[in-house]
């Protein structure tokens, strides 16, 4: 696991770009394709837009899926993440993909999970570009998350702090208006995935979970021991949510998460 931090979100969004692009390159010099996730939200706005600007890559030979869409919502709604991806990121692309498998969440979510689920089962994922959410959410399995299932896209129900912050970043015109349900990509499908680059940009607020990297779980957290957890390549942080981080751990009130110090975790990420 390697994790950096940056002075801004621009530098973040462009390191993690130029990383997971190097890994795309590699992976269609030696297969000829490549598919990818990638993630929405205000976190992914600069690593998006390096991603676009990334040079060597042949797109038409991309593949990619993305991780969750609202239940219910019209693609002409300003929060729709196939709205978000089709306008901020394939529309931008030099060229166009080999297929982009939007998540369509309108009208039976079920269904819609059934179906890509199985086009993603036949779809290794070479690279997966995602973010963690302000209540510690991956995609959007908000903790308590599900570990266990195997499928590869399941019904999920919204937290109220994962809630919050889709009407705190201004997507929602009210709490209200923000879905209770969503489809997401399950914490077991996202970590199959060949190289995960994840970027973090936080800004002040108070933060509600612990992530964990290559350790067991703290209470609270959502990501857990996996063996596959060495696929987690870079952890990309700006420098207002990286501050706490020293040599690679950081001290703090252990009791807060029942004492339970932990031995042999490479990275311990308090979000304060």
């Amino acid at each position: 696991m390697n994790c950096q931090r940056f002075g801004s979100k621009k530098e973040m969004g462009l390191a993690a770009a130029r990383d997971g692009a190097e890994k795309m390159r590699k992976v269609q010099g030696e297969r000829g394709e490549v598919n990818i996730i990638v993630a929405t939200g205000a976190s992914q706005f600069e690593m998006l837009a390096a991603l676009i600007q990334q040079e060597g890559i042949d797109w038409t030979q991309v593949t990619i899926f993305h991780l969750d869409e609202y239940v219910g919502l019209s693609i002409e709604h300003p929060a729709s993440f196939r709205k978000y991806l089709k306008e901020r990121f394939e529309d931008q692309l030099p060229s166009s993909v080999r297929a982009f498998h939007y998540i369509n969440a309108e009208d039976d979510p079920i269904a819609e999970c059934d179906r890509v689920g199985a086009l993603i089962a036949e779809t290794p994922i070479d690279v997966a570009f995602v973010g963690i959410g302000e209540n510690g959410h991956l995609a959007f399995n908000d903790p308590p998350a599900d570990f266990e299932i195997e499928n590869p896209y399941l019904v999920v129900n919204l937290d109220e702090a994962c809630r919050e912050q889709q009407f705190g970043e201004g997507w929602f015109a009210s709490l209200e208006a923000v879905p209770e349900k969503a489809i997401s990509m399950s914490v077991r499908q996202i970590m199959k995935s060949g190289s995960i680059i994840c970027t973090v940009p936080m800004n002040e607020r108070p933060k509600r979970s612990v992530i964990q990297l290559k350790g067991r779980c703290l209470r609270g957290c959502l990501l857990r021991s996996y063996k596959s957890m060495e696929t987690v390549n870079s952890i990309s942080m700006s420098r207002q949510r990286a501050c706490w981080v020293k040599g690679g751990r950081h001290e703090f009130d252990w009791n807060r998460f029942g004492g339970r110090r932990l031995d042999g975790c490479d990275l311990i990420a308090p979000f304060f």
